[in-house]
């Protein structure tokens, strides 16, 4: 659910949101994206999910090319005073990464030697409460990923109906109390909007007891934001648009952090990694003709212990690796 590892705002409490933002640790599993990326000297990189920068950073300090597409414009910002220094062989584009094919024809890129997808919401919108994507503080219901989209968790939360919002906490949260949730969402924008997150966290508290240390809007959050931002479209989209910019031997690298994501990569990997096809019903197996792929691990790859307790945002982490035959 959140990607780009952790911040550290350092001993400056009078330094301002953008200031703050520099201060990024490591990036999760950034030492096996370069094992499977191998981004050396020579080859194009489009890292999908630019977020803070620090994937990219590793991959140009390795020597490789990167095109970074995000679809916020503060990431792009930010991620371009950051990686100045490594002038030309970066490369900012602002986009979805479903779009990642007319983006690279866009730059004159025909193929790339590898693909990342770190999914989820990153460090950087996180922390900024004016996003609206945290209940740590208070903000305008907004969850947006680009700020240049209509549509917001304010409009989602107000407009939608009871049946939707049961079957977005359900399906894009795995919320077990979505039908108390979305009840008793329905009930309180009557009396009033709801408008902040804050209002949101109230509603939900109360229709979902608190339980341990998680939050009980935790789970309504990540739908919410699911929902507004399509991401689940955009994913499946994407790994589709893999096929055709990966150059033969290019890898497909994805980093998930909820079963929904992992179990579309899961599916999607598994599905175009096996040559053949077999039924009982047939004499003999056949060719697969979605046969794209092969993987060197059939299984997620986790982060190791020493970076869940350095970096907590890491425990939930899952990545999984095609290469493109």
């Amino acid at each position: 659910m959140i990607r780009d590892g952790s911040i550290s705002w350092g001993m400056n409490t009078e330094l301002g949101m953008s200031d703050r933002m520099e201060f990024y640790h490591e990036p999760i599993m950034g030492a096996e994206i370069l094992s499977y990326l191998q981004p050396i000297e020579g080859k194009q990189i489009f890292d999908g999910t630019l977020g803070g920068g620090g994937h990219t950073e590793l991959f140009l300090r390795e020597g490789a090319h990167v095109i970074g597409c995000d679809q916020d414009g503060g990431a792009i910002e930010h991620a371009t005073r950051r990686l100045a220094a490594y002038e030309d062989r970066f490369l900012p584009v602002r986009g979805n990464f479903s779009e990642m094919n007319s983006l690279l024809a866009g730059v004159g890129v025909d193929a790339v030697d590898g693909v990342l997808l770190d999914l989820g919401v990153s460090s950087r919108q996180l922390d900024d409460i004016s996003r609206g994507f945290s209940f740590r503080g208070e903000a305008e219901l907004d969850m947006r990923m680009d700020d240049r989209a209509a549509f917001t968790a304010k409009e989602l939360v107000n407009e939608w109906s009871e049946e939707e919002l049961i079957r977005i906490f359900r399906d894009y949260g795995e919320e077990r109390r979505a039908v108390r949730a979305a009840r008793e969402i329905v009930a309180a924008r009557k009396v009033k909007p709801i408008e902040t997150t804050t209002d949101l966290v109230e509603v939900v508290g109360r229709a979902i007891p608190r339980v341990g240390p998680k939050n009980p809007a935790t789970r309504v959050f990540q739908a919410v934001r699911i929902a507004v931002n399509r991401e689940l479209e955009a994913l499946q989209t994407a790994l589709e648009e893999s096929l055709k910019v990966l150059s033969p031997g290019g890898v497909l690298a994805v980093i998930t952090f909820h079963s929904l994501e992992d179990r579309m990569v899961k599916q999607f990997m598994h599905r175009r990694s096996n040559p053949f096809l077999d039924r009982p019903e047939w004499p003999e197996p056949r060719e697969n003709p979605d046969y794209a792929f092969t993987q060197p691990s059939r299984r997620a790859i986790s982060p190791s212990e020493e970076e869940v307790a350095s970096n907590p945002r890491a425990r939930s982490a899952k990545l999984r690796v095609a290469v493109r035959v």
